[in-house]
């Protein structure tokens, strides 16, 4: 173990790791913001509500963190050790705590007088929730079992590169779900002004966006 510990070659480029530091930050500044809005605005007066924000600001965290885990693996020690957080990180603690923050609304909102997913917040979110399932769905039958669903082998590798594409293109649709929701929704508006919302739920998305893109790999999603 030790051995193979000592052969294992640097994997990160120049400014991988403040690109990393950078992400790590500015998404933890997105969840903190949102966190301490909702805990300075008599949250219990809100119910059930005050528990969406903080939640799903968190599961973008663990879903963030899921991706950046992965980007600099590229030999087989890594890479397995990596696989392991990337699936903690989304599969057993993303997933279920988005759950948790989806039902939080629901809850809030039943019996839906006006009709769900009636705003591009709740439009954007449930499509969110959709294809992040599909995602979870296509990744796990890619590498669990060898990829047998998927045939196995070059096959398997194939679809994990699909996954791979697919993650990068719907972790902005979850970062700009809650920049919809913090920067305008009625609530966030009213109880904070406008340039904390910008710094939280604008530059800070978009530092996170910027940062996790400078470490992509574009050899690993070629087809």
């Amino acid at each position: 173990m030790v051995s193979e510990i000592k052969s294992l070659k640097p994997e990160s480029r120049s400014g991988d790791s403040l690109a990393s530091f950078a992400a790590i930050t500015s998404i933890l500044t997105l969840f903190g913001g949102t966190s301490y809005i909702v805990f300075t605005n008599d949250y219990q007066a809100t119910g059930a509500f005050a528990y969406h924000p903080i939640l799903q600001t968190l599961a973008i965290v663990l879903f963030t963190y899921g991706v950046l885990t992965l980007q600099p693996t590229s030999q087989p020690a890594t890479k397995a050790a990596g696989l392991e957080r990337h699936q903690l990180a989304t599969l057993l603690l993303g997933l279920p705590v988005l759950a948790l923050g989806t039902l939080a609304i629901m809850y809030k909102k039943y019996p839906w007088p006006h009709g769900i997913a009636v705003t591009w917040h709740g439009t954007f979110g449930y499509i969110s929730i959709l294809w992040l399932l599909v995602q979870i769905c296509v990744g796990g039958a890619s590498v669990w079992g060898g990829g047998i669903a998927f045939g196995g082998g070059n096959k398997a590798k194939s679809m994990w590169k699909y996954h791979r594409l697919s993650g990068y293109m719907l972790l902005p649709l979850l970062i700009g779900t809650a920049h919809l929701g913090g920067a305008h929704s009625f609530w966030f508006v009213k109880n904070s002004d406008w340039t904390v919302r910008t710094v939280i739920f604008t530059l800070a998305p978009l530092v996170t966006l910027a940062s996790v893109y400078a470490r992509v790999r574009t050899s690993k999603i070629k087809f």
